[in-house]
């Protein structure tokens, strides 16, 4: 286990676990996301009649602005979700392997587990499917769940929360992003950076790496399943 350098909090009465979904159930190296990112620049080149390169700058744009460029699209453009997310998330879950390691670390971790994704249910369920760890958890609360407002919005943490019964002050977060950890961490959540590898190359934007040393990122790691197993042994 690393803490971020701040005092962390700990996982003594920690009893729901809950995980983002992409690139933190699954390595970052395995680049899976980067089928969803091409998808989505056609999406909007296709929706706005407009040339690739101008259809990924608005992407990133509204990704940043909006935590999901789906939302930028529903806003500005007023795209309907059902129809963006069913084109993006149509890709080769393929190159995700079954993880029975990080299936016995969750296993062993105590309590409930669910997922919190700004994916679908639909995606969600065949990458944990292909990982082999779908019996492992609860539920999964989606973008749809959400009403269509991504992380790291505040409301859709407490829709969540209240959904679920969850109390976050016995709850630990997993996330790839820093900055969806903020909103969780000021609700009382433990909350966990999951970093890249460093030996493995990845696909992402240099803003999607920062933040692991901020104030309410209470422990970070690149190897998640390790990290759960010394979570469970120390409980």
């Amino acid at each position: 286990m690393t803490s971020s350098g701040n005092p962390p909090r700990n996982f003594t009465a920690i009893d729901t676990w809950v995980f983002d979904l992409d690139n933190t159930l699954y390595p970052h190296h395995v680049n899976l996301w980067q089928q969803v990112d091409v998808r989505i620049r056609d999406f909007v080149a296709a929706y706005l009649d407009i040339p690739a390169e101008d259809a990924f700058r608005i992407q990133k744009d509204y990704y940043r602005r909006y935590g999901t460029t789906m939302r930028g699209m529903m806003t500005e453009h007023g795209v309907r979700a059902d129809d963006y997310l069913a084109y993006v998330h149509e890709i080769d879950h393929s190159p995700l392997e079954p993880n029975p390691a990080m299936g016995d670390a969750i296993a062993a971790l105590p309590g409930r587990k669910l997922i919190l994704t700004n994916g679908s249910t639909a995606h969600a369920a065949k990458v944990l499917a292909r990982l082999g760890i779908e019996h492992h958890f609860e539920a999964v609360f989606d973008i749809v769940a959400a009403q269509l407002e991504p992380k790291p919005a505040p409301q859709t943490y407490q829709r969540f929360l209240d959904l679920h019964g969850v109390d976050p002050s016995r709850a630990a977060m997993f996330e790839d992003l820093a900055r969806n950890l903020a909103v969780p961490h000021q609700l009382g959540m433990t909350t966990v950076l999951v970093v890249p590898d460093g030996s493995k190359e990845v696909v992402r934007e240099d803003w999607e790496l920062e933040g692991r040393d901020a104030a309410h990122v209470d422990f970070v790691t690149d190897d998640l399943a390790g990290f759960l197993a010394g979570v469970s042994a120390a409980k």
